[in-house]
């Protein structure tokens, strides 16, 4: 009998035991639920994304072409044949030429020393009859679309030069005759941009109420020929403006953003240019040049996208892929 009992004591110990383990595994497994509802509420996201809000373009809205420089007699065949391709697909509502579409070299210019006998062998004559070559079939294929012309340091040449000339002649009247030299030869005059409808802003004269000649302004961005030479040139321009600017001169693709206090992001950009990328000038120092156009896709609200498109080889890709991407 006292076996008997002592075994039904140590059931009945396990079974109070087990009881308690259930117990506990219960808790657990409840404790367990808890944590599981914890991870799942933290995987929920607290903050939604806003609504999709794609831009839709509308009649408004236009493209426009920002043209670096070809200088004249030294424009690159091919890369001027890229861009005027693009061009006629684009159909640019406006065409900011950012100068130094004439050269003004040699014999004229009386800047650089000619080291080479090929570089006398064309005439201003020739590097006049190349830019209108090239403006000639650049409004065949932008028909109706502004455009603005800015005078550059290569076209500067030519007021330099008849004031030069004009003070050698011991002329009674140098500003006067200056100007009747300017007037045979100034850019408006040789490239008939009368004829053709395209304003000059001139590097001495001032326009919009900015404080730099030859520089405008179209709706939120400045156009100047160049300010800066500097290795980071487009930096030096946007903090110069304090505001978008698109600018040539450099000959080097470029670009910098920053955002600002009262202007928010603002940035500028460069091109690139459209001439030979060796100038005999720079002897054997191997340039940093590149091929390209600027293109903007401009809002009705002034907004706009500036794209530096190259022109790599000759070859631009950039109508191809856009088609592809329609």
């Amino acid at each position: 009998m006292a076996n008997l009992k002592r075994q039904i004591d140590k059931d009945q110990a396990k079974a109070e035991e087990l009881k308690l383990l259930k117990a506990r595994l219960k808790a657990k497994d409840k404790l367990l639920d808890q944590y599981e509802k914890q991870i799942e509420d933290l995987r929920k996201a607290k903050y939604r994304l806003p609504k999709s809000r794609k831009a839709r373009s509308s009649k408004a809205d236009y493209v426009r072409l920002v043209v670096p420089d070809t200088h004249g007699c030294f424009a690159d065949p091919e890369a001027l044949r890229a861009f005027l391709d693009d061009a006629q697909h684009l159909k640019p509502k406006e065409v900011v030429l950012l100068g130094d579409h004439l050269d003004c070299g040699g014999f004229l210019a009386q800047h650089h020393t000619m080291g080479y006998t090929s570089e006398a062998t064309y005439s201003y004559e020739d590097d006049c009859a190349a830019t209108n070559t090239f403006l000639d079939e650049l409004q065949e294929y932008c028909p109706g679309a502004d455009f603005h012309y800015l005078e550059g340091n290569h076209e500067r040449r030519i007021e330099k030069y008849c004031i030069t000339s004009a003070m050698r002649s011991g002329a009674p009247d140098i500003q006067r005759e200056a100007e009747h030299l300017r007037q045979l030869y100034a850019v408006e005059e040789v490239l008939c941009l009368d004829k053709r409808k395209i304003p000059l802003y001139r590097q001495g004269q001032f326009y919009h109420d900015l404080g730099v000649p030859a520089t405008i302004k179209l709706g939120k961005c400045h156009f100047t020929h160049g300010v800066s030479t500097a290795m980071n040139a487009a930096k030096t321009h946007v903090e110069r403006f304090n505001g978008n600017v698109c600018f040539g001169h450099t000959h080097r693709c470029d670009s910098f953003t920053i955002r600002t206090v009262s202007q928010g992001v603002i940035g500028a950009w460069n091109p690139g240019c459209l001439c030979a990328l060796q100038p005999l000038y720079l002897h054997q120092n191997v340039s940093n040049w590149s091929h390209g156009y600027g293109l903007q896709l401009v809002t009705s609200s002034g907004d706009f996208l500036h794209i530096n498109i190259p022109i790599i080889e000759g070859k631009s890709y950039f109508v191809s892929v856009a088609e592809r991407l329609s």
